[in-house]
């Protein structure tokens, strides 16, 4: 069975090639991934989707052409949108959906517990296509299983783990759509631990909102950035499970995370990078081929087209504002580091609190600087009162003989009006 497992997957390699599109630059890596076959939802077995090189155009700041039915790009870190291609249409989202899976297991277990397989879990997959071949009653801790989710995306991984922290696969189910509903994840709606029913479905814009709170959970990141994990159980021979990812293989700075596919959901992909201390993520969803290539191309121009620029600096002193009619000295308050377009201008406006009394307390905020890169509003920043220019100092003399020369200078005035 394996044997012919092998055998498929390097037919599928060969089929695939007359998938790619012509005269598309090829970058080829010294190491491809392995193939390895998908189960589709009518039970056969499909061609491997792994390419052996991407087919990319040269990086460039200029976004590329994607053949997704919708597609995403993000900056990991601050969840700012880069490039959006039907970006909150809803569509199924098949084995991405175990995202949602491990970061609900993460939170709600500890790696070392011990999970026993049910009969439903076990019914769930055969080794090697979409499972890990669990047996009824096999036992195998939480972190294995999660490996297997990932890695092998094993269905019955997915429903052991389900049961395992809510009892019943649809208690799970439930708690997956109310964390959903938490991290506003307002296109999306599960209906599986795994994403076999395509009866769920999320957008591109949910996934990456998804993935980064993912990253943030414990021992997620390492997870999804392994090629291949030897899964350990108690009762059983060990599973060596590989990584369906191929830009592991394929993008020198890919760091995860899942693929999917089923007949109506198409081929799917959610890849992160890392390049410089930059985090960027990738949606692609409803390809009719590979993913990999349109995850690489947006991966590509997230880090070309884009730069981490300081556009102020905490303290920042700005030129006097007008309060009450009168001048102050503000100065700005925090820093505001962003990823921005390449050579894109910055403007900086701006924006005074209404009413504000005169004259305000030093270090009392007068209003705002709204820091904006084109068309898009980066950031705003509070301005705070540095002084207040004190009143203009009386002339010198007595207030006696100042009143007087007051008096002689209207006097004279009327005089000269008088008689010129």
């Amino acid at each position: 069975m394996r044997r012919a497992i092998v055998a498929l997957g390097a037919v599928g390699v060969t089929l695939l090639a007359y998938l790619l599109p012509v005269g598309a630059q090829t970058t080829t890596q010294p190491e491809p991934p392995p193939p390895t076959p998908v189960l589709q939802p009518n039970g056969q077995l499909s061609p491997s989707p792994f390419p052996q090189a991407l087919r990319t155009p040269a990086p460039s700041a200029v976004p590329p052409q994607v053949d997704a039915a919708a597609a995403v790009l993000a900056d990991l870190d601050t969840g700012r949108v880069l490039f959006d291609l039907n970006g909150n249409e809803r569509r199924p989202i098949a084995s991405i959906t175990k995202i949602m899976t491990a970061l609900l297991v993460i939170e709600e277990t500890v790696p070392t517990e011990i999970v026993t397989t049910s009969a439903n879990a076990a019914a769930g997959g055969g080794f090697g296509i979409s499972g890990l071949g669990l047996e009824t009653g096999e036992r195998m801790r939480v972190q294995e299983l999660l490996y297997a989710l990932m890695l092998q995306s094993a269905n019955d991984a997915a429903v052991a783990l389900a049961e395992h922290v809510s009892d019943t696969v649809d208690d799970f189910v439930q708690r997956m759509n109310r964390r959903a509903r938490n991290l506003r994840m307002g296109r999306t709606r599960f209906a599986s631990p795994n994403g076999l029913d395509d009866d769920g479905y999320s957008s591109a814009r949910d996934l990456a909102r998804l993935t980064r709170t993912a990253f943030e959970a414990r021992g997620f990141a390492s997870i999804v950035a392994t090629r291949f994990h030897t899964v350990r159980s108690l009762d059983a021979e060990p599973r060596m499970v590989q990584n369906r990812n191929a830009l592991l293989w394929l993008y020198p700075d890919a760091t995860g995370v899942k693929t999917g596919f089923t007949t109506p959901a198409g081929f799917c992909i959610v890849a992160a990078a890392e390049r410089d201390d930059r985090r960027l993520v990738a949606v692609v969803l409803g390809e009719s081929g590979e993913p990999f290539s349109d995850a690489a191309a947006l991966l590509n121009y997230g880090f070309e087209g884009f730069e981490q620029r300081m556009l102020v600096r905490s303290g920042t002193s700005l030129d006097a504002v007008e309060v009450a009619g009168r001048e102050v000295v503000v100065t700005v308050a925090g820093s505001l580091e962003r990823l921005v377009p390449v050579d894109a201008p910055v403007s900086r406006t701006v924006v005074l609190d209404d009413h504000v009394p005169y004259p305000p307390p030093r270090g009392s905020s007068v209003g705002v600087l709204r820091v904006t890169v084109g068309d898009l509003v980066v950031g705003v920043l509070p301005l705070l009162v540095a002084g207040v220019p004190p009143p203009p100092e009386p002339e010198p003399g007595s207030w006696w003989s100042r009143s007087v020369g007051s008096v002689f200078e209207a006097v004279g005035a009327v005089v000269d009006d008088l008689f010129g």
